[in-house]
This record gives structure tokens, sequence and C-alpha cells, in this order.
């Protein structure tokens, strides 16, 4: 077998000087499809080991190199049956590092490896209970032998032959050979799915594979990130000018935060008020960079110029791709103006990059079309500067906090890019961001009160497109409907609406329809967020 490094040297392969994790232990995660490979990188990422998603087409090239401690191969919709079935590198099973296989993972690993999968009548799709029926390195501490557990499977195939070198280790009702494993050559599998928190005890599977079983030491720290990104900036930017676009949100802000600590005043900000905040940002925003960070800072109304171009406009995609477009010739007009910029930063974060890159021909990549993840027009002439490409949201805060950034600033829910454009359905209009403005500060305000905010993921307030009859005094009304949005969530991507007292949802009802006008009706919306579904708005 040939370990990575070695195969990287005898492919005539340099270490990459753009890596910002040079000296850090790393797992490489194949992604074949599943639409929760992302989970997968949050748990490893939460025991502090650096991993990166790479599509099954791209898995060669990042194997050599990264020259990972351990590879993790996802689940997906493919069957290994099909004749043009995804497959991993040889490279990654003959290198002598650990893989584990998830779902569709474990079965192209006995695939591969000599064993045999059949389909078409062993579908299994939720809840379902494994038996541990041998010891092994990956249940150490976790799972006993003879005991049953609850998991989350998804597959339609199943393994029915094991490579050899294998020995079945868990067995469920619909899965005989459940879970392998080759504890000589590190290699293991499961045809469930351990990632999702249905899977109670699958975080810590996960981290026996990472920590025990490929050894990584778990020193991927956010103090350790700022002090690489800030000499990676150093190095991109040179003496150069950047600029770097505000949205309001965290992500743009703890970029930018981030850069100013790397170049200082080669900085400038670009905070493009587009009327689609929500009540009061613009002020926020100024305050904290102009005031406390003492930051170079473009204020640019353009309220009216985007306002203008989303003016019967009703599908939201083309609401996402309008705003993006504009705020690219906002800041190349702005970049004009204040002269001899060559960088433009943004806050792009690794969920962006996946989702906007459809690995497997799926539909994800339409999900961020708001975001210029792809590059900058030609036209443009300016360098991508993104300092959070590598990191999640919750990874974010964690660098906001490391970087001084006020906790209030720091833990507010999430907000998207386009605005209230897309929790307004249908045409936009100022009265409408007006009167979801005013609904949505309430809403924030009322849950601030009762001590509810840190509980919640993501709230927010939608104008719903229709309006409904009603009675207020002694007069008629036809008026908006407001819906209340609430979830709870660990990584966001699975997620629950938060059960409100109803008592709660009643005064913040009233107060809605006694103080904005143009509503005189609120709902507060149940639904809930599966495993596999990529947004909420």
């Amino acid at each position: 077998m040939t370990p990575p490094a070695a195969a990287a040297k005898s492919a005539g392969m340099k270490p990459n000087p753009a890596d910002s994790t040079p000296d850090h232990d790393k797992i490489l995660i194949v992604d074949f499809g599943s639409q929760v490979t992302q989970l997968i990188a949050r748990r490893v990422r939460e025991e502090k080991v650096y991993c990166e998603i790479v599509p099954f087409q791209k898995a060669e090239e990042a194997f050599l190199r990264m020259r990972p401690k351990g590879v993790i191969l996802s689940g997906g919709p493919a069957s290994v049956l099909d004749s043009n079935a995804p497959a991993a590198p040889d490279s990654i099973f003959n290198a002598g590092i650990p893989v584990l296989g998830i779902c569709y993972g474990e079965q192209t690993m006995a695939a591969q490896l000599g064993g045999k999968v059949e389909g078409g009548h062993h579908r299994e799709f939720g809840r379902a209970e494994v038996e541990v029926t041998e010891d092994s390195a990956l249940f150490e501490g976790v799972w006993k032998k003879g005991e049953k557990y609850p998991v989350w499977m998804s597959h339609g195939d199943r393994v029915t032959q094991l490579p050899e070198g294998f020995k079945a280790i868990g067995k469920a009702p619909n899965s005989p050979i459940a879970i392998i494993g080759d504890e000589k050559r590190k290699f293991f599998a499961m045809q469930f799915h351990p990632e999702v928190v249905h899977t109670p005890h699958g975080a810590a599977l996960l981290r026996n594979f990472v920590r025990k079983i490929s050894g990584a030491s778990g020193d991927w720290t956010m103090r350790a990130f700022k002090e690489e990104a800030i000499e990676k900036i150093r190095a991109q930017v040179g003496k150069g000018r950047v600029i770097c676009g505000l949205s309001g949100g965290v992500d743009s802000a703890v970029a930018a935060v981030l850069i100013h600590e790397a170049i200082g005043d080669q900085l400038t900000c670009v905070f493009v008020d587009h009327g689609l905040l929500r009540l009061a940002e613009g002020e926020r925003v100024v305050r904290l960079f102009r005031d406390a960070y003492n930051i170079p800072l473009v204020h640019v109304d353009a309220s009216a110029t985007f306002l203008k171009a989303l003016d019967g406009v009703d599908d939201p995609e083309k609401k996402r791709k309008i705003i993006g477009a504009l705020f690219i010739d906002v800041f190349e007009a702005e970049a004009k103006k204040i002269g001899g910029a060559e960088f433009l930063a943004q806050g792009t974060l690794y969920p962006d990059v996946i989702e906007s890159v459809s690995f497997t021909g799926g539909p994800s990549v339409t999900i961020k079309s708001h975001h210029n993840v792809g590059g900058l027009p030609a036209r443009m002439n300016m360098k991508l500067v993104e300092p959070l490409r590598e990191l999640f949201k919750d990874e974010v805060r964690a660098l906001g906090r490391e970087l001084g950034l006020p906790e209030v600033f720091v833990a507010r829910h999430p907000f998207p890019g386009p605005g209230l454009a897309i929790r307004i359905p249908g045409p936009v209009t100022k009265d409408k961001c007006d009167i979801l403005r005013l609904a949505d500060e309430i809403y924030i305000e009322e849950i601030r009160r009762a001590g509810l905010y840190d509980e919640i993921w993501q709230a927010f307030a939608v104008l719903l497109p229709v309006k409904t009859v009603g009675v207020m005094g002694d007069g008629r009304t036809y008026d908006y409907v407001v819906g209340l949005r609430a979830v709870t969530s660990v990584d966001g991507m699975t997620a629950d609406f938060y059960p409100f007292d109803m008592k709660f949802i009643g005064h913040v009802a009233t107060r809605i329809i006694n103080e904005v006008k143009g509503v005189n009706r609120v709902v507060y919306d149940v639904t809930s967020k599966p495993p596999g579904t990529i947004e909420w708005e």
C-alpha cells in the first residue's frame, strides 16, 4: 500500500501553497450526492478536525492534495448495480489509511473490494434498530456487543456478501450485514446514517473513526484558523487594496473584521443598503464599523435602484439573481470611485460553496444563486478574497467571538442575502417592506423579552401574498396576513418548529395587528424541516 504523501510525491505534486491548513490533520469526505453530506463534515469539525467535502469525480486530486489521515465515503441516491455507478478512487483503498463508508459508501466499498450488493426488494427509509454482533474499535466506549441501538436508515440496496478480510459486526432486521469491518486495514462501513440527529450515538461513532481509528489530533481551532487566515490574506493581497461588500449579516461582518486585522487601512468596506434589510439595520452596521472598529466605510443607499429592478417580479429565483447582479454592479461602480482596488472580499461560507456546485447532477446548483461563488464578471478585473470559504455558520460565529465582535451581533439569527425580498412572496414594494420590517421587529423584540432568543435557531416574519377581510373596532378591513416562523436546530440542516406557548403567539399577534398598519391576521407556521431539505427560505 502507498501512503498519501508518497502517492503525491510519485505523482509529481507539491504542497499546495493556497492550503490554509498545511499543518493540521485532515479528513477527506468523498461525496456521492447525499443530501446530508454536510452533516458528516459538521460532525468531523465538531472534533476540531479539518475536513473537506469533494465530489467523487474530483476525489483522486483532492486525496493527493490533502494527504488525509482518513477518508469517509458519503451516502448517495445512485445504485452500485447501475452500469455507470459512482465509485471511489482505488488509490484511497490502496493507501493504507482508514476508510469509513456510509450507506452508498458502504455499498461501493463492498462492491469495489470484491463483495456483493443486491437491490430491488430491501428498501428501508426511516427509524430502525441495529444489533451489535461483534466487538470493534468503531464501537469502543459507545456500543456493546449484544445490544440494540436506534439508527436512521435510507437505502434501497444492501450488502449480501462480504469482501475478503471483512466481517459483519452489526445487523438489522432488513439488513443482515448492516455494519462491516476489516480491523486490520481499518476499513469500516455502515448501512445507516450516523451523521443525522436521528441516530443518537452516531456522532460518537464518527468521533471514534476520526480521532481514535484515523488518529487525527483535533488541533483545528478558531484561534489557529484566525492566525493562519490572517497570514493567508496578507500573502494573497500583499500591498493591494481590498473592498469588502457588507450585507448587514454576520458573515460579511466577520470577514471584514478579519481582513482589517490582516491588512488595516488597505481595506475599505462598502455597505449597500438595498432597502430589503431589517429595521434600523443600516444604522447598526454603520455604527459598528465606523465607531467601534474605525474601519473605512462607504455607505451606499441603493434601495430605490433595487426596488425598481424588483418591481413586478414574482419568481423568487429571479429575485435572487436580480439582487446578486445588482450587488456586483454597485460594487463595480464603488470600486471605480475608490480607485485602485484590486480585490473584492465577500463572506462566502463553506455551505455556499458546496450548494452552488451540483456535485452529482442534482438541483443544489440553484440554491445559493445570490452568491458569486463561481467568481466575478471578467469586466471587473478584480480578484476575490473569501477568508471564510472553509467555515460553517457556527464556526463563523466562533471566529467572530475570537475577533472580539459583540455577542449581540455575532449571535444574531441568520438573515438571507436577498433580505426581505424572499420573505415577501410575490412582487416587492416599499410599502410591503415597511410592513414586514415592523412586524418582524415586534416579533423578535418579544422573543428577546421572553428570554427565548438563544433557544431558537432562526425566527422571522413573512408577509403572505393574500389579504383577508376583518373587523377592527367599528370598521371593516381588507389587509395582509403575516406569517411567523421559529425553528430549533443544531446545524441548520434539519429543524423543527419552536413550540411557543399559544399565549405568547397571541400576545405577539395582538401587538402586530395593533401596531402595524396594513395587517389584520397573524398565523404561526408549524412546518418542520426534515433531513434532506437545504433551506427554509
